[in-house]
């Protein structure tokens, strides 16, 4: 049987990220993956932005963690060498009576501490992104993009340099609280850990369950992607977003380049049963015309082609519009610390939410 003071269940950005800061502390630290690697869900089925804050309500983890962590992301980029832009954000306005949207983001990301927020007319929108219709768009200088799988293998290896183990192939299979730890069993060994770290994205509600935690639902939503043709990228310089659907579920079909050079369209959102199930009953290229050229209206279905599909580890379900992310000490098991409900904007915030956790795993023992 092996030791240890935290077990992180879970190495996606979320997971990674605990691991990373709470080995620096310390702590003697194993994350267990079920999968062979490491990031193979939501981690990296994204639009690999990193999100300036606007987007969520005052005062909740998602719009704190999202500005600090934002910061945080970006020193990080720098400083480990990962593929990164600070390429800026244009939300648009299709028409004037859409501006008073504009005008509440804008008031929600300044009341969340974020910098250089403005309104911006026409010709602005035409120096910056001259393919693209509007009248006028909330400007977001701060907002860019990451290539998240190199922000994974960086996590991974930072968390390794600290002498945290890495344990691919380990889904738990039970668990026994005992007096002095939780007894982790996977197929290849058993652990005894101090604290236990639920980062098990989509999975997160079967893992606290068997950790003798509290009951909650993890709601898997889908989002799938269009990509525009080749020869077509140039026609996108940076990030450009539709203002948020009225539905509340998620913030609009958007265009998003990638470090690689890719422009993705999307995602879209559905809710589903299964949380594995990325392919079945795809929407056709054709869904994805009319929310394109709302944007660039030069664009055709002949300019698109089907790219690859996320799914989102909601907290609640498709008839309410937002829940916060669950990150606190759980309250029926003392031992486990929740870090749960981790959709957008997790990716942002990853290393604000490890420094989080790494701060609830320090007052275990106070």
């Amino acid at each position: 049987m092996e030791e240890i003071d935290v077990a992180i269940i879970g190495a996606g950005v979320t997971g990674l990220a605990c691991a990373h800061t709470i080995a620096r502390r310390g702590y003697s630290v194993c994350v267990l993956e079920r999968h062979a690697r490491p990031g193979m869900e939501t981690s990296t089925h994204n639009s690999g932005v990193i999100h300036a804050g606007m987007y969520y309500p005052p005062g909740t983890l998602k719009a704190t963690l999202c500005v600090e962590g934002r910061g945080l992301l970006y020193e990080y980029c720098r400083t480990h060498d990962i593929a990164y832009a600070r390429c800026g954000k244009l939300i648009v306005a299709a028409r004037e009576s859409e501006v008073g949207q504009l005008e509440s983001l804008l008031a929600r990301g300044r009341a969340n501490g974020v910098e250089g927020l403005e309104i911006v007319d026409r010709a602005f929108i035409a120096r910056r992104e001259p393919a693209v219709a509007a009248v006028a768009a909330l400007f977001s200088p701060a907002t860019g993009i990451v290539e998240a799988e190199g922000l994974i293998r960086s996590l991974l290896r930072s968390a390794q340099a600290a002498d945290a183990t890495f344990l691919p192939g380990s889904p738990i299979l039970a668990a026994e609280n005992t007096a002095d730890a939780i007894l982790i069993r996977t197929p290849n060994e058993t652990i005894a850990a101090r604290q236990v770290v639920n980062a098990a994205g989509l999975y997160a509600d079967e893992v606290s369950n068997l950790l003798g935690g509290e009951r909650f639902r993890i709601y898997p939503c889908r989002g799938e992607y269009a990509e525009l043709a080749a020869f077509k990228r140039s026609l996108i310089k940076g990030l450009v977003y539709p203002l948020p659907p009225a539905s509340g579920h998620g913030i609009g079909v958007h265009l998003a380049p990638s470090t690689g050079g890719n422009v993705w369209i999307g995602p879209t959102a559905r809710y589903q049963e299964r949380k594995d199930d990325y392919e079945s009953d795809r929407q056709p290229l054709e869904t994805f015309v009319e929310p394109t050229r709302r944007l660039l209206p030069a664009v055709t279905l002949a300019d698109l082609r089907l790219s690859g599909s996320g799914i989102r580890p909601k907290l609640h379900p498709p008839e309410q519009t937002f829940a916060d992310f669950m990150i606190r000490r759980d309250r029926d098991n003392p031992r486990v610390i929740q870090a749960a409900g981790i959709e957008s904007p997790g990716l942002t915030a990853c290393l604000a939410i490890g420094r989080m956790v790494a701060d609830l795993a320090d007052e275990f023992d106070r």
